[in-house]
């Protein structure tokens, strides 16, 4: 196909902290609440004992390794590269005065390392964890004297990188505290939506400050938040299915709403008040929401159906967000949908209502890989889903939607988040290592590797339309 990619399109791919870098009390690291899920982000929350381990603790090294890992995704023809800083390297407790300067120094080291092929970080502050302290002390984000702490934390990296990273992201798919509330905001898993709600304010407000001290510090910064992009479709053309589609879907685009028109929409005070959800919101919150993000960015890996049919919602439920599942699409190996289309549906849907500039940070195929006998890994079904989703992003910009880059999730094996798994591999790059924590680290380049790298060197001129 004929690229439609503008030409400083960022190509690259997308990574986080607590599932590559490993190292997990290294250099002063304090325990993050990521350290305390040792099965994924719906496993049970387990306190540390001394002697015990967890597959993150060492994950794919990528704290001792990451020379090697950023030289392949050169090679690739990265131009863009998203990780996140895990917070507790900075601030071990969170709530300390003074950053830990070895921690900083790490990402210093990365960044230079980035920056000596010409891949540009884009960074997310707060990626599926915080620091532990924060939460066995204060309560997690249900305490509004943590919006004090990220602040700090959010200044000290913005003054330390300034000059070394221009792209941030505030935290990752925000909307997932609904789902996972002591991933997303250090609550119990039992928490009343009160809680929850009250907890999620308190990060609105907090990435508000984080823009606007973007914008006070670092010399033509930009800074989006990242929503988890959960499109629903209804199951039926029955208005009441598409008047609970409407609903459901703005349980997520309610983060976005925020983030980006700057408060908070009329549908979400019905909601409330229907749902007895009580949220306190001083004045000067509302003042400060009004700073607003210079972009969104999103993940994507697969749409869903709602009905309004109760016999059909309790017997059609699939994957982890309990979408009813789609007639029309076929599913991974861990009951996704695959539905390429639906990026295109998406990205017109977030353009429309927001009218800034997308980004696609996140969409990628888990699946089990195998080495054959010659050492070749032939990922075929991962080229053909994310040719499939390229080419529909690419419609998307014909359509008029203005999208600033797409980094793959995974670009090399990482630890799953969702179980904590090695063998949901999403990468470009395998890594020899398998569940039990058992495996070389080795990395070796996939048939996927070398049809990105074509991908990218074209800027996307070598995706192959099947219409």
């Amino acid at each position: 196909m004929s690229s439609k990619f503008p030409d400083h399109f960022l190509w690259g791919g997308a990574v986080a902290a607590n599932q590559v870098e490993g190292a997990y009390q290294t250099d002063g690291k304090g325990l993050s609440t990521s350290d305390l899920q040792p099965q994924g982000i719906f496993g049970a929350i387990t306190p540390r004992v001394d002697g015990d381990s967890g597959i993150k603790d060492v994950a794919i090294d990528f704290y001792h390794r990451y020379p090697q890992d950023i030289a392949l995704f050169a090679e690739m023809g990265f131009k863009c590269l998203r990780t996140s800083i895990a917070w507790t390297r900075i601030f071990p407790q969170g709530d300390e005065d003074v950053p830990n300067e070895a921690g900083l120094a790490f990402y210093d080291q990365l960044f230079d390392e980035m920056a000596k092929y010409g891949i540009q970080p884009l960074i997310t502050l707060s990626h599926y964890e915080m620091p532990y302290g924060l939460v066995k002390n204060y309560g997690g984000w249900g305490n509004r004297k943590t919006i004090e702490f990220f602040e700090r934390y959010a200044r000290t990296v913005f003054e330390r990188y300034k000059h070394k990273v221009k792209h941030w992201l505030t935290f990752n798919e925000i909307n997932m505290s609904l789902h996972a509330p002591f991933t997303g905001v250090g609550l119990k898993d039992d928490s009343n939506k009160s809680e929850i709600y009250q907890a999620i304010h308190h990060q609105l407000v907090a990435s508000a400050k984080a823009v606007k001290a973007c914008h006070d510090i670092v010399p033509g910064g930009k800074i989006g938040n990242m929503l988890l992009g959960g499109i629903l479709y209804p199951l039926s053309c029955k208005p009441e299915d598409v008047l609970e589609t409407q609903r459901q879907n703005r349980d997520w685009l309610f983060f976005g709403d925020v983030q980006a028109r700057g408060g908070y929409p009329a549908y979400m005070q019905r909601f409330f008040r229907e749902n007895n959800i009580q949220v306190e919101i001083t004045a000067e919150d509302r003042q400060t929401l009004r700073e607003t993000v210079d972009f969104i960015s999103f993940s994507y890996y697969m749409s869903g159906c709602v009905t309004t049919d109760e016999q059909q919602n309790n017997t059609a439920r699939a994957n982890i967000l309990n979408m009813v599942p789609n007639p029309h699409l076929a599913s991974s190996e861990w009951g996704w949908q695959i539905d390429p289309v639906g990026l295109r549906y998406l990205l017109n849907v977030l353009y429309d209502r927001y009218q800034k500039p997308l980004f696609i940070v996140e969409n990628g195929l888990g699946a089990k890989d195998r080495i054959e006998a010659d050492g070749s890994i032939n990922d075929d079904y991962r080229i053909n889903y994310l040719n499939d989703h390229l080419v529909q992003v690419a419609e998307a910009i014909d359509d008029g939607v203005e999208v600033m880059g797409y980094t793959s999730w995974g670009p090399i094996d990482l630890v799953s988040a969702s179980k904590a798994e090695m063998s949901k591999r999403y990468g470009f790059i395998y890594v020899d290592r398998d569940d039990t924590g058992k495996g070389s680290l080795e990395r070796r380049r996939k048939k996927s590797f070398y049809w990105y790298r074509d991908v990218i060197q074209s800027n996307g001129n070598s995706l192959k339309d099947k219409a």
